[in-house]
């Protein structure tokens, strides 16, 4: 039997259309063999926003809810992260929302889907989908929103808290790392998830700064 170690990979680049725009690209990503998260995911989950988009957000990979609907963040982090947005001043319906891996990864228990973190090598087999999204928007800024979609933005191990907040350079590309909004909802103490809170807003009002500069 097949380890996580020893899954065959190949990575999206077979099934991603050659200067797709993003209408090519959501109809193309269906039919991705690149890793295995295919295979017990109800569906591929694309992305939301405009073609083109001043900021494009980066989270790390679809959960329960996203995979169900097939839509990125429509569920509670996903109310989160439209709340920060309009805090910060950006528009939820003028960002292109996206994700590093576009299949959900979980760990089935009983009746329950467990998510579990992607690894690096789906992030790695996920990429050629990212980038070419990138091609297709041309944002003026990147938000990854954790440190696993931050990874797959800049292709190295990210500390978002040393990180953040900050506009990046990324071989010409203007990045800027947050925290994801799911870690709001996993903290017990209302002035906790307040303050968390404020600081990815805080985090999106630099994006917005960068896009609009």
């Amino acid at each position: 039997m097949a380890t996580t170690d020893d899954v065959d990979r190949p990575g999206a680049q077979h099934w991603v259309p050659e200067g797709g725009d993003v209408d090519a690209l959501r109809d193309a990503a269906p039919a991705c063999r690149g890793c295995e998260l295919w295979a017990p995911a109800t569906q591929v989950v694309f992305s939301e926003g405009p073609a083109q988009a001043a900021v494009m957000l980066v989270g790390e990979q679809p959960g329960d809810k996203e995979d169900l609907a097939g839509e990125p963040f429509v569920g509670p982090a996903g109310r989160v992260l439209h709340e920060a947005l309009a805090a910060a001043g950006l528009d939820p319906e003028q960002v292109y929302v996206t994700n590093a891996v576009k299949h959900f990864r979980f760990e089935q228990r009983g009746k329950r889907r467990i998510h579990k973190t992607p690894l690096v090598t789906h992030l790695r087999a996920c990429v050629p989908w990212l980038e070419a999204e990138i091609a297709a928007v041309r944002p003026r800024v990147v938000v990854a929103l954790g440190a696993t979609a931050a990874r797959g933005v800049l292709g190295r191990t990210v500390a978002v808290g040393t990180e953040r907040g900050r506009v990046l350079d990324a071989g010409g590309r203007a990045v800027v790392v947050t925290a994801h909004p799911s870690s709001v909802l996993r903290l017990r103490e209302r002035a906790e998830r307040e303050a968390a809170t404020a600081a990815i807003v805080d985090d999106l009002r630099v994006a917005a700064g960068a896009a609009a500069g």
